[in-house]
């Protein structure tokens, strides 16, 4: 899975408004190519080494009788300025990669044979997350 962005428009970006982590998500609440989808019960933010954890455990879990989609992707940068530093000269150098996440909104999504796999596996993924996820199901 790709990590970051591969060209931005400014390198580094402004920290969002609090507001906006306490929205509910309006667009991305069901889930378009697989039928079992993992959905997030509460707004937070996510690294690319959770969704990572998370898409392997799936992955392990799934062994090679699904597939998966993710639905998000790490695309905003946070800066740090190192410890012990002073105030002033500058915003600080980039440390990590984040994804918002909204109450709702679906995180990944699966098809497989095997039912009770996938609901297994989803079960897994969501204890890497930082919050409980909640796995739907979409009827066909």
């Amino acid at each position: 899975m790709k990590q970051y962005p591969s060209n931005l428009k400014y390198k580094k970006n402004h920290k969002l408004s609090a507001s906006l982590l306490y929205l509910i998500e309006k667009k991305n609440f069901y889930p378009y190519n697989g039928y079992i989808s993992l959905k997030a019960t509460k707004n937070c933010k996510l690294t690319y080494n959770q969704i990572e954890a998370c898409r392997k455990s799936i992955r392990r879990a799934l062994r090679k009788q699904g597939s998966i989609w993710l639905r998000v992707f790490t695309n905003i940068s946070i800066t740090k300025k190192p410890l012990a530093s002073r105030m002033g000269k500058g915003k600080g150098s980039h440390s990590h990669w984040i994804v918002y996440i909204r109450k709702g909104q679906v995180i990944c999504e699966v098809i497989s044979e095997n039912y009770n796999r996938a609901i297994k596996a989803l079960k897994n993924a969501s204890k890497k997350l930082p919050f409980k996820g909640n796995i739907t199901f979409d009827n066909y």
